[in-house]
């Protein structure tokens, strides 16, 4: 499925560096997709995790392109980011329609990673005195202080 991937022309140790940068990128999206929504309203989760994976495919191209011309003498400096992705592109990384690369396949699974992350709420903020308790009044509770 993968054979004529760019990946695989690459020397081991440049797919290996290609490996540990994008598991870094995706780290820093996700803990980001987490950290920042932590205490939004859903609403705010999902508009958060839709500027996230639409920033992430319109500037990522630039990223890689930095690190194949530290590892490929002779390329130019040059700006690969164009458009703004649409909706119609989005929808073909996260639904795998899109083309059968593993940059492709690869951006679906960080989005649905990302969304993962955003949506995510452990209980522990719900319970009295963590987080952000509520009672039906709608004012923030009192929990129990420890000595």
């Amino acid at each position: 499925m993968y054979a004529g991937d760019s990946f695989f022309t690459l020397s081991p140790m440049g797919q290996f560096g290609l490996a540990v940068l994008s598991g870094l990128l995706a780290t820093v999206l996700v803990a980001l997709a987490y950290g920042l929504s932590r205490r939004l309203s859903v609403t705010l989760r999902l508009a958060l995790w839709a500027v996230l994976i639409t920033g992430f495919v319109w500037f990522s191209p630039q990223v890689y392109y930095s690190y194949y011309r530290a590892i490929i003498p002779g390329l130019p400096v040059q700006s690969v980011v164009g458009a703004p992705p649409d909706l119609a592109t989005i929808v073909e990384l996260l639904s795998f329609t899109g083309r059968a690369t593993l940059s492709a396949h690869s951006t679906g699974v960080l989005g649905w990673l990302m969304l993962a992350a955003a949506l995510w709420r452990p209980r522990f903020l719900d319970r009295p005195g963590r987080g952000r308790s509520v009672g039906a009044d709608g004012r923030k509770k009192e929990g129990k202080r420890r000595a």
